[in-house]
């Protein structure tokens, strides 16, 4: 499946954000989420929930064994570092995905299920069209860097909400504080679990081309929201942009339950969303947060 005609990923990362109702999937906020972005770790979401599809259908069970093959074993970093020929199950491989996101689990899943990671793509890319992601394109199971890997702060958020309805009993693995696999100990790379208020989830990434991306749940007062930031410069950006989105959809929330009209954008600090943000200098997949 090629690239939708007209959608052309972009070079530079830019700021797009969103705010969704999970259960009415109502837009609270939007700012650019319908501009194409790489998604980049995010990616992993879709990753995990074809896992997900392929365990409640029975075609995996999570005591299976899953081979690391040469092309897991090269992918760069954030990885686990495993190398060809030995093999993790499929528990161990979610809870890596989820909390460290290493690059090379994801790969080895993606040919557990698919056969092949190009297959695994495809399957991806189906799997989005049927959710609604319009704008959506994967051509890897990681996140790194590819011009045909890209997305919408829109759909990330779609996918968010969709994931949460499809599998509420695995949801958690998004939101473990640490993973463990042998003697190794890895922390979430979601440096608001346990810092804000309902926080339970989603999924950060990182890459030269996407900047800071996080896609990021919250339930306060029996409600949940989403909230997705892309193309922000740093980790403290990220944070302090959804924190503010957050906390305003939730005033929002609660305002509209005492009958006041108000928006997002009303309930916003002052803060600047520039429309174009220049990263710092970083090696192109040295990391993943």
């Amino acid at each position: 499946m090629a690239p939708a005609a007209g959608l052309t990923p972009i070079i530079q990362p830019r700021y797009a954000a969103i705010v969704m109702d999970a259960s009415t999937r109502e837009v609270l906020y939007a700012n650019a989420a319908d501009e194409i972005r790489h998604p980049a770790s995010i990616t992993k979401v879709m990753t995990l929930f074809l896992t997900f599809d392929a365990l409640r259908s029975g075609r995996l069970q999570l005591d299976d064994q899953v081979p690391i093959s040469r092309h897991a074993a090269a992918q760069r970093p954030s990885k686990l570092g495993l190398p060809a020929g030995r093999s993790i199950s499929v528990r161990e491989a979610i809870e890596v995905v989820a909390v460290k996101s290493a690059n090379d689990i994801a790969v080895a899943l993606a040919e557990k299920i698919a056969g092949s990671e190009p297959a695994f793509a495809r399957m991806m890319t189906n799997k989005a069209r049927m959710l609604g992601m319009k704008a959506t394109y994967f051509s890897n199971a990681s996140g790194l860097n590819d011009v045909a890997n890209f997305t919408t702060a829109r759909d990330l958020a779609i996918l968010s909400a969709s994931i949460l309805a499809a599998h509420p009993d695995r949801y958690s693995y998004f939101g473990m504080r640490t993973a463990s696999f042998g003697k190794l100990r890895f922390a979430n790379h979601n440096p608001l679990l346990g810092k804000l208020d309902g926080v339970d989830g989603i999924k950060t990434g990182f890459t030269n081309d996407a900047g800071y991306t996080q896609a990021a749940s919250a339930v306060r007062g029996g409600r949940r929201l989403i909230t997705v930031v892309m193309g922000e410069p740093t980790i403290a950006a990220r944070s302090r942009d959804l924190t503010a989105l957050l906390d305003a959809g939730f005033s929002v929330l609660e305002k509209r339950a005492r009958g006041q009209l108000t928006t997002v954008a009303a309930n916003l600090p002052d803060i600047s969303h520039p429309a174009l943000r220049i990263m710092p200098g970083h090696a192109e997949g040295s990391a993943e947060y």
